[in-house]
């Protein structure tokens, strides 16, 4: 069972030789919007799956807790940016005395019961295929808007 899915965007050489020319602080500010743009794609097909499998008559709607955000010491430590879509609250099992149910959608730590299943329950998964199934439009949303980003930049220099 997969915690994380990730991709590699590979292949954007004249992409790449434009963002040489950038001061970094640039290049990441581009990267940063690109990344999550694309990613947003991600998230707003996510919410719309977990909208057709949220129960109803319960207080507690995962769709509300499905955020994108930066992951910063993994961007360090790739040396670029890290954009994830994930759920507020985590997935902690036995997190009982972490409060959630601040969040938006109240306490949603249970989703992962339901993207990978229990011995007792079928697996309904969300979150995966929202990945796997919209990488096409990641990629594209991305090189648009980085590239954009890079010729405004470079036109303001």
């Amino acid at each position: 069972m997969a915690d994380e899915i990730s991709a590699r965007l590979q292949g954007l050489a004249p992409v790449t030789q434009k963002m040489l020319g950038l001061a970094p602080k640039l290049r990441r500010k581009g990267l940063r919007k690109a990344a999550r743009q694309a990613m947003n794609i991600v998230r707003d097909d996510a919410k719309s799956r977990a909208k057709a499998i949220d129960d109803p008559e319960t207080a507690a709607k995962i769709w509300k807790n499905i955020v994108t955000q930066e992951s910063g010491k993994q961007s360090r430590r790739e040396g670029g940016v890290v954009m994830k879509v994930g759920i507020r609250g985590g997935a902690g099992a036995n997190q009982h005395s972490k409060d959630a149910s601040g969040n938006p959608g109240g306490d949603t730590r249970h989703w992962r019961y339901i993207e990978f299943g229990t011995k007792h329950n079928p697996p309904a998964p969300f979150m995966r295929p929202s990945f796997s199934q919209n990488l096409g439009a990641v990629t594209d949303r991305f090189v648009s808007v980085f590239s954009q980003e890079i010729d405004t930049a470079l036109k303001e220099a």
